[in-house]
């Protein structure tokens, strides 16, 4: 919205990818007015997102519809050149997944009549069909590109970790380790804190029966961070 200045509100919206970020996107789109269509590969995601009354179906299919596009997957060659030579005329595609694999922004380059820059990160490309389609940060992570990048939960995550590597140096050997729950379970807390939520406790009871040790498990204390 801050890069193109367009009206959600009646448009069709495909998100590819229904997991933590393509939930959120859906979401946002929705609240906003969009009429949401998601793709996906996992039928785990696809029923959740069929349950929460979304349209779901195939980029194939979907690309002949849709006027946004966000890819939320992490993975690589969701929208294609095929893809976008069916889309309607100055869709919107942009890109959420962490990655600048999704979109294939090389094709748009290679394949373009006539690129023009409307703003910083807003590219305007003319196809050889004569329909118009514009990238937004060149495939990269649209939040941060074309907003101010909110991700609390993550940086949070980061700093305990760096918190946790600098004050324990010989916990961990030189290597790629899981982030421990007690820290991710920090993350939630401070946030919860701030949101004046308030959390129930488990007991020993619930704990044994759960067969999960109640030693650090949702401490509420945000001040323990």
């Amino acid at each position: 919205m801050r890069a193109t200045d367009v009206i959600l509100a009646g448009k069709v919206a495909l998100v590819s990818g229904f997991g933590d970020v393509g939930k959120g996107c859906a979401q946002s789109l929705k609240a906003l007015a969009a009429s949401v269509i998601v793709t996906n590969i996992d039928p785990i995601n696809a029923l959740q997102a069929a349950i929460e009354d979304y349209e779901v179906t195939t980029l194939e299919e979907a690309c002949k519809e849709g006027q946004v596009f966000v890819t939320t997957t992490g993975n690589k060659d969701i929208i294609t050149g095929e893809h976008m030579q069916h889309m309607k005329e100055d869709s919107i595609v942009c890109n959420i997944g962490y990655f600048d694999t999704e979109i294939d922004v090389k094709w748009l380059e290679k394949n373009a009549v006539i690129k023009v820059n409307i703003d910083p990160q807003v590219d305007r490309y003319e196809l050889k069909n004569g329909r118009h389609i514009i990238s937004l940060c060149q495939g990269r992570l649209v939040n941060l590109g074309c907003a101010t990048g909110l991700m609390s939960n993550t940086f949070t995550n980061q700093v305990l970790a760096q918190i946790e590597l600098f004050t324990k140096p010989g916990k961990y050997p030189v290597g790629v380790h899981e982030l421990p729950k007690i820290l991710d379970e920090g993350v939630d807390t401070l946030n919860l804190y701030r949101l004046e939520v308030k959390l129930s406790k488990l007991t020993p009871q619930l704990a044994k029966y759960m067969h999960v040790p109640i030693e650090g498990l949702y401490k509420t204390d945000h001040n323990n961070y």
